[in-house]
């Protein structure tokens, strides 16, 4: 049995296995309402989001989405996830530099992943049915 919450662990799921931002943004907002709306779980959510707009041609949405997550995550990186926070901190402030470019360099979207740093949370991510 997992210490982390199953929301969690699906958010990360969808968002690294399944790839739905979607979804992402359906269970990680249950589980911000459910845990007091911390700061850490918003940013999150509004990094997969601004995945989400980017994949569906929304470059100015997915820009605002990402900047607000980034703040949220800047503020959380002390948090006890089992994620490397401050990676994918880097690797949003990384799309939104290019996002900013985007109408003079367009480019592929692509996905970012969270990479996780507790074994027992990679063991729940990748055991979860969805």
């Amino acid at each position: 049995m997992s210490r982390y919450d199953k929301l969690y662990v699906a958010f990360l799921r969808y968002f690294n296995v399944e790839r739905d931002y979607f979804e992402c943004h359906e269970v990680m907002e249950e589980l911000w309402l459910e845990e007091g709306r911390k700061p850490f779980y918003q940013g999150l959510l509004q990094v997969a989001v601004g995945l989400y707009h980017f994949d569906n041609g929304n470059i100015s949405g997915s820009i605002k989405l990402f900047e607000a997550g980034i703040d949220k995550l800047r503020g959380s990186l002390d948090e006890q996830a089992g994620i490397d926070i401050a990676a994918i901190l880097q690797d949003a402030e990384q799309v939104v530099e290019k996002l900013y470019r985007y109408e003079e360099a367009p480019f592929a979207f692509y996905d970012l992943d969270i990479r996780i740093t507790d074994p027992d949370l990679e063991h729940a991510v990748r055991q979860l049915e969805l």
